[in-house]
């Protein structure tokens, strides 16, 4: 019933930080009282627009997520971390495996949603997504987590479609010294080490994680081969010298999911360098670039070997009073290499594929008056599939009052054809060789405020029109992949923030949406739309984090997830609890309990084959030296 579950999953898809009291070396937010309102909008943003701005000033639909957020969560992993955005649907699947989304199409294979860290693109171009049982970091080494709901593919490119997950880890002259974590409960383990040094100007950290987690059970019954191990290693160095910074980092993988007939293999390594040269009065050009190479063994699918090559220069400046110009240019090469273990199943035909992608941007944001702000921007992409695409971007951002902006955007995106659309072959289905890029028309009307100095709010209503979207098609030569469905997406997003107290804070967001989708006239696409995803129509999350005497925390997270259609996956509700004490300067301790009333639900899968999930416990010791 589980026998590879992930090669199962790929052919569904085309067949349908911790912070003790402040050490000396390194300052950490200590209590929910340290960041007041005024100061949280103050935050730096740079995924919307890719230049540092206030969050008070952002015309986007943006959601950050800080170190303190993610230390108060009690979250293990960087998927349960994401569960803090309001904006983001996450589901997980099983013990490793997630679907993670912004509005719509969601699936552990999910091909919507662009993922960075620190600038580098993650994901496969086996199908336009994230393999999150790959993708780890050490929680505590997070600066913030941008998450932007919405197109944004003016700046990001090709399948930033439905929204942006921007992972920025700190710079290594914020984590000096020593860290020590160890995290034991009932269903995972896991354990980091740190050191950061400096030599001169130059600040570096080196660190390890290990990550060993129980298999999950079935909802009918009886465990699920999915346990998962997993260990990775890296470093990172910035350094600045003048009017110039840069930053050098790397990191080696390796990870095993247990599955039937043999267990699946995950490793890697990356190397990334970033230059900086700031040319004053707000401008800069920076020059980026970086090597990935994973590599996956999926016993009874595929063996492959991914090398990526990617080099971005960017360059803002100011030629006219009141506008800021950002432009740029960049180059990818992903050359793919893999063996087909089952062809008569499960074949990518030609087996290596070199993809070639490249880009020139250009973005202005100028004053019209004063208090009302537009952006334009347009990108030119041009892939190997289906050659030149055009993804142009308007903002306009009115701050009528204090501490008061509303703003709206009208955008374009689209997601390039991944291998699975055009080199699939197996299960009497053939890639479809004029398979197209989906496209998305978006349009958003959003408003910001702080409406009293403890309260702060933020609504975005969003409307998207899909078309050329993914279909299964008979004809006379069998089943073929084709962009024979379009759909309409229409919802809200908000989320706001009250401060009752020097010691109390409350968080709550709620998310709404409907997509239909239908055949193109003429057409009768296989399966039905449900190939295309799966989603709750609402999302609710309510969020307590009260500072208690004696340098103790108790922080309260409520979720509720509608049910979701296709398969059904019934509504659910759950309550995470975690205690935190300072026992010392240097040594946090902290027990989180999550679903804490115990009642069992599932949040991913078909009935035959989901994993279950019930009350579950952590506890975590973290030191700084």
């Amino acid at each position: 019933m589980q026998r590879n579950k992930h090669r199962d999953g790929l052919a569904c898809l085309v067949a349908a930080c911790f912070a003790a009291a402040p050490a000396a070396a390194q300052t950490v937010a200590g209590s929910i009282a340290d960041l007041s309102l005024e100061q949280l909008s103050s935050i730096e943003v740079t995924t919307v627009a890719k230049r540092v701005q206030r969050l008070a000033d952002v015309a986007g639909s943006v959601y950050i997520i800080n170190a303190e957020d993610i230390r108060r969560s009690g979250a293990a992993t960087l998927p349960e971390a994401l569960r803090l955005a309001p904006n983001l649907q996450v589901a997980r699947a099983d013990a490793n495996q997630y679907a993670i989304t912004a509005r719509g199409f969601n699936s552990v294979l999910a091909n919507k949603m662009l993922v960075l860290v620190d600038g580098r693109t993650v994901y496969s171009p086996l199908f336009s997504g994230v393999f999150w049982e790959a993708q780890d970091v050490v929680l505590e080494d997070i600066e913030r987590i941008e998450v932007l709901s919405g197109a944004s593919g003016t700046l990001y490119g090709s399948n930033a479609v439905t929204g942006v997950i921007s992972i920025i880890t700190r710079s290594a002259a914020d984590t000096q010294g020593t860290l020590v974590k160890a995290v034991a409960g009932n269903e995972e383990r896991n354990g980091a080490v740190r050191y950061g040094g400096a030599a001169g100007d130059l600040h570096y950290r080196l660190y390890a994680k290990r990550s060993l987690r129980n298999a999950s059970r079935l909802a009918a019954g009886g465990a699920v081969r999915d346990a998962f191990r997993r260990t990775h290693a890296g470093f990172r160095a910035d350094g600045a010298r003048g009017d110039a910074s840069f930053m050098v980092q790397g990191e080696v993988y390796t990870s095993t999911i247990d599955q039937a007939p043999a267990p699946r293999e995950v490793n890697g390594a990356h190397l990334m360098g970033r230059y900086v040269r700031d040319l004053g009065s707000g401008g800069r050009w920076q020059l980026q670039a970086y090597h990935d190479r994973s590599e996956r063994d999926q016993p009874g699918a595929i063996r492959d070997t991914l090398g990526t090559w990617d080099v971005e220069f960017e360059h803002l400046s100011r030629p006219l009073p009141a506008h800021e110009l950002l432009w740029g240019a960049g180059w990818r090469l992903q050359d793919d290499r893999l063996t087909n273990l089952a062809p008569a199943t499960f074949a990518l035909l030609p087996t290596d594929r070199r993809n070639r992608l490249w880009h020139l941007f250009v973005q202005d944001d100028f004053e019209l008056r004063e208090k009302l702000r537009v952006t334009l921007g347009l990108k030119a992409e041009h892939n190997d599939f289906t050659g030149l695409e055009l993804l142009p971007n308007a903002r306009l951002a009115w701050e009528f009052g204090s501490n008061r902006l509303l703003w709206a955007s009208a955008s374009r995106a689209v997601r390039t054809p991944a291998r699975v659309d055009r080199d699939f072959f197996g299960l009497g289905i053939s890639g479809g060789p004029n398979f197209q890029s989906e496209t998305t028309q978006v349009l958003e009307v959003g408003l910001r405020a702080q409406p009293l100095p403890r309260v702060s709010w933020a609504m975005t209503l969003f409307h998207h029109e899909f078309d050329r979207l993914r279909s299964l098609d008979a004809g006379p030569g069998g089943v073929t992949i084709n962009n024979n469905f379009r759909g309409r997406l229409k919802g809200i997003e908000t989320w706001g923030q009250w401060r009752l107290g020097d010691t109390w804070r409350l968080d709550a967001g709620y998310a709404w949406q409907r997509l239909r989708t239908e055949a193109l006239p003429g057409t009768a696409p296989l399966r039905g739309t449900a190939s295309l995803g799966n989603d709750p129509r609402y999302r609710f999350k309510l969020a307590s984090s009260w500072d208690l005497p004696n340098r103790m925390e108790l922080d309260v997270h409520l979720r509720r997830v509608g049910a979701l259609p296709a398969p059904v996956v019934p509504a659910y509700t759950t309550v995470d609890l975690r205690w935190g004490w300072r026992a010392r300067p240097d040594l946090e301790l902290s027990l989180t309990l999550r679903n804490a009333s115990g009642e069992r639900h599932v949040e991913w899968g078909a009935p035959a084959a989901r994993a279950e999930f019930g009350r579950s416990w952590l506890l975590r010791a973290l030191w700084r030296m």
